[in-house]
């Protein structure tokens, strides 16, 4: 879809800090956080809703890697997740520690480090 941030992010038009990616998923950091390593997981090809995927279970086996990684990097086992799709009209789940983890939000490079080290 031409005019979908998501899939232009997904082409590279626009940067990200990819925290993850395969040939399906990509998982990044929102650019506005909800708490430090709050991560927007996404299929690469343009789905409208969630549910529309031919294969939900390997998404959110991605899903739940991001969400295993976020515990170890940020100290907590509370990781929530968030499907409405109502802000990108591209199938997107977000995955965040509770916001009472310590550390900047907005430290993008900080966090990308903390997950990738935990994955």
């Amino acid at each position: 879809m031409n005019d979908c941030i998501f899939c232009k992010i997904v082409n590279g038009e626009i940067p990200s800090y990819k925290v993850y990616e395969d040939e399906d998923f990509l998982a990044f950091l929102d650019i506005h956080p909800q708490s430090p390593g709050h991560v927007q997981v996404i299929p690469k090809k343009h789905y409208r809703w969630v549910w529309d995927l031919p294969n939900v279970g390997a998404y959110f086996e991605v899903v739940q890697k991001i969400a295993r990684a976020q515990q170890k990097a940020f100290d907590t086992e509370w990781i929530l997740s968030k499907i409405i799709g109502d802000e990108v009209p591209h199938a997107h789940i977000w995955v965040f520690p509770n916001k009472d983890v310590t550390g900047d939000p907005k430290d993008f490079e900080g966090n990308l480090k903390k997950i990738k080290e935990n994955m």
